[in-house]
């Protein structure tokens, strides 16, 4: 197998490793999030300047944590889509440069390919087809993996993702950014049946709903509601720990009841969880639940793995270069691009376009 350096610089994590036949060599990533918390979410301009202090850093921390040189990487691979441009920008700079410098071929990786893969790297036998949930604060995604690079899209989100969520609820709690982890460890106290809130349905034309499309903005909603409600009481505190803990029960059990459902419909036994809210407890415990009572496997990536890091793309490059994948020095960035579109950033290693 390939021995892969990889950069993952689509958000607020500027993230470089080395990765061999799934094994992790090396990880290395540095958070933006002290940097982002005083404006609650991500600030674009931001992101890519930190990229820009890091980006080299990361890079020689990988090598020596490693203990490889340059002789010994086959290829380089990098986050170029989707994300925000600017932060993906100086990643696919930093990537076509050392291919160039260090004459390596060069693989441009769908950061939603990288959160499939991170399972891969906890699971060494896994292998397609199976369903995966992806969750994190830019996509909730049911994705059927039949293949390398060959993806069919279930079901997703209509409106707000998951973690998109998470992180406007705690804004109207008053918690702190990033809303999934503290939302968490406060559920955790809290009790998930003291309020009774909405999971979204998404309607069809011809009636009925979408079995598994997801919608949280009716839930924020209703939160919003409920914090004013509670807060015209006098003399009392909002419940914060309740409240918690309604709203993740209710994201929980919503995503759970959409992927098993779609797993039972089509007869897929093997799930894999990816993305930042994979590390979600209560979304582990009811999805495991459901798994054991219908019979299903379930595998979640170890929690280093669920938030963004570069380990997962260069699993990803490693099955891409094995399978004779490579990308052109002239492949761009973009801020959206459907997975199932992921063929397109490759040619075969002998220069042809892959049909």
């Amino acid at each position: 197998m390939a021995t892969i350096l990889a950069i993952e610089t689509s958000c607020d994590e500027t993230a470089v490793a080395i990765v061999k036949n799934r094994q992790v060599l090396s990880s290395i990533i540095a958070s933006q999030i002290k940097l982002h918390q005083n404006y609650g979410g991500v600030v674009p301009e931001l992101a890519s300047r930190q990229h820009l202090e890091t980006i080299n850093p990361c890079i020689s921390q990988a090598l020596a944590e490693a203990q490889l040189d340059w002789q010994e990487i086959d290829a380089i691979a990098v986050t170029c889509a989707p994300g925000l441009v600017g932060a993906l920008l100086v990643g696919v700079t930093a990537a076509k440069t050392l291919a160039i410098l260090y004459q390596k071929p060069f693989l441009g990786i769908h950061h939603l390919e990288g959160h499939i893969y991170a399972s891969y790297l906890s699971e060494p036998e896994l292998q397609p087809p199976f369903l995966c949930l992806l969750v994190s604060g830019g996509h909730t995604s049911i994705i059927y993996v039949k293949d390398c690079g060959v993806y069919n899209m279930m079901g997703s989100t209509r409106d707000d993702a998951a973690g998109e969520a998470f992180d406007k609820v705690a804004r109207l709690l008053n918690l702190s950014y990033p809303g999934g982890p503290v939302i968490d460890k406060l559920a955790q106290r809290g009790n998930p049946q003291a309020f009774e809130l909405p999971e979204g349905k998404i309607s069809l034309p011809e009636g009925g709903y979408h079995p598994y499309d997801s919608s949280f903005s009716g839930l924020k909603t209703a939160v919003l509601r409920l914090v004013q409600k509670l807060g015209q009481e006098e003399d009392k505190s909002l419940p914060i720990e309740d409240l918690a803990a309604s709203f993740q029960d209710t994201v929980a059990r919503s995503l759970t009841k959409r992927l098993i459902q779609c797993a039972l419909d089509y007869n897929i036994r093997i799930i894999a969880v990816g993305g930042g809210v994979a590390a979600n407890s209560g979304l582990r415990k009811h999805l495991l639940a459901a798994a054991t009572e219908h019979d299903l496997q379930v595998y979640f990536p170890p929690l280093k793995l669920c938030t963004d890091n570069a380990a997962m793309i260069g699993c990803a490059a490693a099955e891409h270069f094995e399978r004779g994948h490579v990308s052109s020095l002239t492949l761009g960035v973009q801020s959206r691009l459907a997975i199932t579109e992921v063929m397109n950033l490759y040619q075969s290693s002998a220069g042809g376009e892959l049909v």
